[in-house]
């Protein structure tokens, strides 16, 4: 009957609030605690040394080295063993199977994702495995939130998040807070075979990204050039033509041997030169100014924005727009950084 009584408490606490269960211990420590002091005061002299006692009985470690010897502070003892340790186990208990509840629905890629500043992939592929660790190359510590539909998440870790929906859907997007991403990539579905059907898919996908979060930058996979009109009205912000990209290198590979090494290396931030982006300065006047600058630090430059015209223009006056890019080494750029301020 006894073993009944118990029971039935403990499956009540174990129903009872986590909220109020917790306060409720943080209660019975204290006041247990100060109970022990009042009744013992020789044996326990300070509240510390009660709080010492209560929470080596209440988590069973027993040390020994305080013990009561009154009646008083023997039924005290004999309240914690009772309901002390039950409710401290239980609310141990609860703080594990909170853990284990997290790490599963983050596996499952069923969270909200809460910051902000982050990059949001669309689309799991070789393509996106190989886009998460050069970004990962680039900035260890940048957050990336990947969105598909699969059962499991491809890929975690402290800064890589999961979430399984429907990226055409508002609400997955929402639990990706897309409104406060940097940037946005959206990666063509290989698993299906017409381009046409691809592109279709990314366009739907795109559309809903540009409708909740139109201020936020968007890169978009494409697989014919000839749809890329068809993003414009969806206000996309840059496309890859995927297939005309491969085809193209291997073109140019073919008629000049090691082509491909040169783009490649532009590309991959892991080994060799680079492609950076190179902040302006207050003293450069000219494109001459800029280029003759950056040559005496070691690195070259070579395009703004997307012209690659600058050889021809180094009188020009360098617009207040300007986004100039540099090639030069990991090492070359964080010195011309230091000297130029932060980009």
């Amino acid at each position: 009957m006894k073993l009944y009584f118990f029971r039935k408490i403990l499956l009540k606490m174990v129903k009872v609030n986590n909220l109020v269960l917790f306060l409720a211990s943080i209660a019975l420590l204290l006041l247990s605690s100060i109970l022990i002091v009042i009744v013992e005061n020789d044996t326990f002299p300070t509240l510390f040394d009660g709080f010492w006692w209560v929470m080596t009985t209440v988590t069973t470690v027993g040390y020994g080295d305080y013990s009561p010897i009154s009646a008083g502070g023997r039924l005290i003892a004999m309240f914690l063993y009772i309901f002390g340790i039950g409710l401290i186990g239980i609310v141990i208990g609860k703080v594990v199977d909170s853990l284990a509840i997290y790490r599963k629905k983050r596996l499952e890629g069923d969270i909200v994702y809460k910051d902000q500043g982050h990059f949001v992939i669309i689309g799991w592929s070789q393509k996106t495995e190989f886009a998460v660790k050069e970004m990962l190359d680039t900035h260890e510590d940048c957050e990336i939130v990947l969105i598909d539909q699969l059962p499991e998440a491809p890929m975690l870790s402290e800064n890589i998040h999961y979430i399984k929906g429907d990226a055409g859907d508002h609400n997955t997007l929402e639990k990706a807070n897309i409104t406060k991403a940097k940037a946005v990539l959206i990666f063509a579905d290989d698993q299906m075979t017409s381009n046409q059907m691809i592109d279709g898919k990314t366009l739907l996908i795109a559309s809903s990204v540009e409708n909740l979060a139109p201020g936020v930058h968007t890169i978009v996979e494409v697989m014919e050039e000839k749809h890329i009109n068809n993003f414009k009205h969806a206000q996309v912000d840059e496309f890859i033509v995927s297939s005309e990209t491969i085809s193209s290198l291997a073109v140019r590979a073919a008629f000049r041997k090691g082509v491909s090494g040169i783009y490649g290396q532009l590309l991959k931030r892991s080994v060799g030169e680079d492609l950076f982006y190179i902040p302006t300065r207050s003293e450069w006047r000219t494109y001459r100014d800029a280029f003759q600058n950056l040559l005496s630090e070691g690195a070259t430059l070579i395009a703004d924005r997307n012209d690659l015209a600058i050889n021809r223009k180094l009188e020009e006056p360098i617009p207040d727009n300007a986004e100039l890019y540099a090639v030069c080494d990991k090492a070359t750029y964080d010195a011309i950084l230091s000297k130029g301020g932060q980009s």
